[in-house]
């Protein structure tokens, strides 16, 4: 049977609660940590069996199974989305990140401006950038209270700055938005019309919550020019040190073009056991997502009501889907500086600060809630008192200080 073991997990040896880490990004050690996109969950069990088993044979001559993985992740994505996805049109990579930077480079030539809508994964603007592009970035509106596209904006930037790539984040990390198909089919045509190929990054396309439908860009008209990277199971399983990544491409010569650097570099041998572990994920570890995902989104509303009644002046972005949290902390009128006193000095509390993920974002935080609910809430009741300190603890000039981190 699968079920969540919920029990406290952090460990040195892990980044995110690595003392060495926490010393020289936070300035401290003594902080609950919240900052890495993680899982503090122990993994499904098929997950574990299949690991010990592959370590148990004790022989570990040269294997590929690939094409079993590619077939895997078409059943699921059939069974859970109503995808039909073709098993030989994936490559596998190294990681989602690699994928990214690799594709960049391909489509791109340097000096190219590479269009990303922010605030967004704050790894986007180094691989753009460590490949001698150019940033564009097309900011998200915030109307009603959520976030949408500014497809206004978009055309204008696809327009102007005769951009080769679009990047996009589905669903979005940090804000949690699931882009619905209306919005996905409205970028799509946008993007055909001024020729820019999206490269998706659909990493977090397994953890949505409630009446919200993934929507992947290949699953729109007129999408076919266009790649998905339909991530790797790491972060719906909790797989991040063993995970592969892949690519999917459905444009024949576009797939045929991508699979030749890939092999020239010999990024597509992969690691077996990290295969044997995402066929156990997508094959046998379906009931344990689901109880994952049902857990998380009782901690969303644990938040959510306990932000409305306890600490009403920090909003919080509910998440459609993704295990982040974005938090907006302007009502209380703090400087960067002492915002991030508050939170670190005060609170405890290592979060990922907002200018991360784009300049202009000083006044957010982004909390990762794949912990057990009983840290979660330890972290919310600190924060709640550091909070409550007020003016003296941290001073409230929003026109002095600077971020310390990021």
């Amino acid at each position: 049977m699968n079920t969540l073991d919920t029990k406290h997990t952090f460990d040195n040896n892990f980044v995110k609660s690595n003392p060495k880490y926490l010393k020289s990004m936070y300035g401290k050690t003594d902080l609950l940590p919240f900052w890495l996109a993680d899982m503090d969950f122990k993994v499904a069990n098929p997950i574990s069996e299949e690991v010990k088993r592959f370590a148990e044979r004790g022989n570990y001559s040269y294997e590929f199974n690939s094409e079993e993985v590619f077939e895997a992740i078409s059943s699921w994505n059939k069974r859970r989305n109503d995808l039909e996805l073709n098993p030989k049109s994936f490559l596998q990579v190294p990681g989602v990140l690699t994928g990214l930077a690799l594709l960049v480079r391909e489509f791109t030539n340097e000096e190219d401006g590479v269009l990303i809508q922010t605030p967004v994964y704050h790894q986007f603007f180094q691989l753009i950038k460590s490949a001698n592009r150019k940033v564009v970035e097309s900011p998200l509106k915030i109307v009603d209270g959520n976030y949408i596209m500014d497809f206004q904006d978009l055309e204008e930037k696809l327009k102007s700055e005769h951009l080769k790539v679009l990047i996009l984040c589905n669903p979005h990390n940090p804000v949690g938005r699931v882009w619905n198909h209306e919005e996905i089919q409205t970028l799509v045509d946008l993007a055909n019309k001024y020729d820019v190929t999206i490269i998706s990054d659909e990493i977090h396309s397994d953890i949505v919550y409630g009446s919200n439908k993934f929507n992947s860009v290949v699953s729109v008209a007129n999408a076919e020019d266009h790649i998905a990277i339909l991530g790797s199971p790491a972060k719906a399983f909790g797989m991040h040190s063993i995970a592969n990544g892949y690519i999917y491409i459905p444009n024949k010569e576009t797939h045929k073009q991508v699979k030749s650097t890939v092999s020239s570099m010999y990024l597509d041998h992969g690691n077996v056991i990290s295969s044997y572990a995402t066929l156990a994920a997508y094959n046998k570890s379906e009931d344990w997502l689901k109880v994952v995902t049902e857990y998380l989104y009782d901690t969303i509303n644990w938040i959510e009501n306990y932000l409305e009644n306890e600490i009403p002046d920090i909003k919080m972005f509910k998440p459609e889907g993704t295990y982040q949290i974005w938090l907006d902390f302007s009502r209380l009128k703090l400087s960067p500086q002492n915002l991030n006193k508050l939170i670190v000095e005060e609170a405890n509390l290592a979060l990922t600060p907002g200018n991360w993920f784009g300049e202009g974002h000083h006044q957010f935080m982004r909390i990762n809630i794949a912990s057990p609910l009983l840290d979660i809430k330890q972290a919310f009741y600190q924060l709640k008192k550091a909070v409550e300190k007020g003016p003296s603890a941290c001073e409230t000039d929003l026109n002095v200080g600077n971020p310390c981190c990021g």
